[in-house]
């Protein structure tokens, strides 16, 4: 079986965001500089960005793919979360370019040229671009890749801000006011510094180990005390490194039950986790209790830490 064969999905996908994005920085950059354009000038910057986020992303999908070791036990997921933190911080410092060259351009008056070639190429990047999302957006969905989701988010502001170019070229156009490039070129600006915040945000709450959402958290409850042989359960806890979640909880059983029981009970509610999210891997952790120790459990902490607490203070 050849490499091309074992590649997964989302590594391909980034190889194709990739190749797209060098082809705009190529057609842009040109277009760009000659037509003295900020708005073009500042989507051939983002696609230039663009090419070298998608080919990072590669090297983080590639690192989080590898097996778990005796250096990394629970694996390397969480590169994932890097990738999306620095792809939003590098999507921010491209916005905050965008919007200097803008401000540049209104104080001195500079004028646009080559707006046919610049509107035809513009409208290009339109459909190409949103062939690129319809596809990272299948991929995401298919594999709930955080990197994959942040490519398709970032390429859909692309989307979004290839049409304002082209609305602003069509403007300057049509009005010879050259200062509408610069007013469009600082509404992108904007936007995709708004646009990396929702990327950032997930990415950190990934590494700080928040826990899943809402929705599925209740669901693994119910699934826990839905079975007929759990009294109860107590400290359930969950977090995901982007591509495998991880459960642990206590789970109250009767006081006299076998080993072999409980290990069958633990067997059937982990199965019915697991299918809540196939796209996902799972590390799940119960715990037995013969009784709900739950308050009893926290007594103690509590104790300890005060205990911890007293002797710092020589108390």
């Amino acid at each position: 079986m050849n490499e091309e064969m074992k590649m997964s999905p989302q590594k391909r996908a980034t190889l194709v965001s990739s190749s797209v994005a060098t082809i705009l920085v190529i057609i842009k950059l040109i277009l760009g500089v000659a037509s003295g354009s900020v708005a073009v000038l500042a989507s051939a910057i983002d696609s230039f960005l663009d090419m070298l986020v998608s080919g990072f992303n590669f090297f983080a999908i590639k690192k989080s793919e590898e097996t778990p070791d005796n250096e990394y036990q629970y694996g390397k997921g969480k590169i994932q979360a890097i990738a999306a933190v620095i792809e939003g911080t590098v999507i921010t410092i491209s916005g905050i370019y965008i919007i200097y060259e803008a401000i540049k351009k209104l104080n001195s008056g500079s004028v646009t040229t080559l707006l046919t070639p610049s509107i035809v190429a513009m409208t290009f990047s339109i459909i190409i671009t949103f062939v690129l999302v319809k596809y990272l957006l299948k991929v995401a969905k298919e594999t709930d890749n955080l990197v994959i989701k942040a490519d398709a988010l970032h390429y859909q502001t692309d989307l979004w801000s290839n049409a304002a170019v082209l609305v602003a070229l069509g403007l300057v156009y049509m009005t010879g006011i050259d200062a509408i490039d610069a007013i469009f070129g600082l509404g992108i600006g904007l936007y995709i510094i708004y646009s990396a915040y929702e990327i950032i945000q997930e990415g950190i709450e990934i590494l700080l180990d928040r826990a899943l959402d809402g929705d599925m958290v209740a669901n693994i409850g119910e699934i826990i005390s839905k079975h007929p042989e759990v009294t109860s359960y107590h400290w359930l806890k969950t977090r995901t490194d982007g591509s495998t979640n991880f459960v642990e909880f206590h789970m109250v059983l009767r006081p006299n039950i076998l080993l072999l029981e409980a290990h069958r009970i633990a067997d059937e509610v982990e199965d019915k986790i697991f299918l809540l999210d196939m796209n996902k891997k799972w590390i799940i952790t119960p715990h037995f209790d013969p009784y709900d120790d739950e308050h009893m459990n926290v007594a103690m902490l509590n104790g300890k830490h005060l205990s911890r607490v007293k002797k710092k203070n020589n108390v």
